[in-house]
């Protein structure tokens, strides 16, 4: 008898290589996977803009890196003795208002540059509930512990979500057309909102997402399914019981792999993965012979997949 339901994800036919350029944007789970990405050595950009968790402030912020539309003065509040955009993470933050501005922008053309020069983009979407800035009347990504009484609180509809997609989908494609761009709901709970809040939220999320695929080179990558109909134990969960343990993100991480990745670039990973657990190690005497060998060896290793495939460590 079989105890579980497991989710069988078909092989991508535009598959992942070291020659491809990954973007990776919007929920912490996007960070997961980037993580991931990045610890086999794939050439990654993971959230340039910080957690992104809503659809409306990803499309604005795409569409400024495409678009070329600068950060000024007028984007940046001054709160808790930092200025602030409400559009970006608070990681962005800054105490001086031209620091902000001025690595708000580097990100800007350093983002458009990646997502023009992507193989394969990544959108993880968190939630449906959005926060509308009274005083500018906008939705913005991150309230950066302003008082609530600053903003509303709002659920963007299926439709809603379906257009800053389709907006999305529509102007990387016009200016990277190859690109293939595999959207994604994020399995992380949002409780906060409440429980059957969170589930309404999810629910016009994945209604959305399945409006705009096309089995091509629009993508869905079942995150969410695999965590609530595979995995559905608490075992697979931090402490918070919202956020997936490492357990359950190497076990999406492989699913993944096995739709999303060339097969033939596995022996490449298991080196780069031998390369990075040695890199960890910690020697109870350093001194040693002993380790002075496996010193030398990983060396040597590290310029024999430099040589081979280009990747540094």
């Amino acid at each position: 008898m079989n105890f579980r339901t497991e989710i069988n994800i078909p092989k991508n036919k535009n598959l992942i290589d070291y020659n491809s350029k990954i973007v990776l944007l919007g929920s912490c789970f996007s960070d997961s996977i980037g993580k991931k990405f990045h610890y086999f050595k794939f050439n990654t950009t993971i959230n340039p803009f910080g957690v992104i968790f809503n659809p409306v402030s990803l499309e604005k912020l795409i569409l400024r890196c495409l678009n070329n539309q600068k950060f000024s003065k007028q984007d940046f509040i001054l709160y808790n003795e930092k200025w602030q955009s409400l559009d970006l993470h608070s990681q962005l933050a800054q105490t001086d208002l031209d620091s902000a501005i001025l690595i708000a922008n580097q990100q800007l053309r350093q983002t458009k540059k990646q997502l023009l020069e992507a193989s394969h983009i990544y959108i993880t979407l968190g939630t449906s509930w959005v926060y509308r800035y009274l005083k500018k009347d906008e939705i913005v990504a991150n309230c950066h512990k302003i008082p609530q009484t600053k903003f509303k609180k709002e659920l963007l509809s299926v439709t809603t979500v379906k257009n800053s997609l389709q907006t999305i989908i529509k102007n990387i494609k016009k200016s990277n057309e190859y690109a293939v761009i595999t959207l994604t709901v994020s399995p992380v709970r949002h409780v906060k909102d409440g429980f059957t809040e969170n589930n309404l939220s999810k629910s016009h999320l994945i209604s959305a997402v399945h409006s705009v695929t096309n089995n091509k080179d629009i993508l869905y990558f079942p995150s969410y399914e695999i965590v609530m109909d595979d995995l559905r134990d608490y075992r697979f969960y931090k402490s918070d019981m919202l956020h997936p343990n490492q357990i359950a993100i190497d076990y999406i991480w492989r699913k993944l792999q096995n739709s999303s990745i060339k097969e033939s670039v596995y022996t490449t990973m298991k080196k780069v993965a031998s390369i990075q657990k040695r890199l960890q190690h910690k020697p109870f005497n350093p001194n040693t012979k002993k380790h002075q060998d496996f010193l030398k060896k990983l060396e040597q290793d590290k310029l024999e997949l430099k040589k081979t495939t280009n990747i540094f460590f």
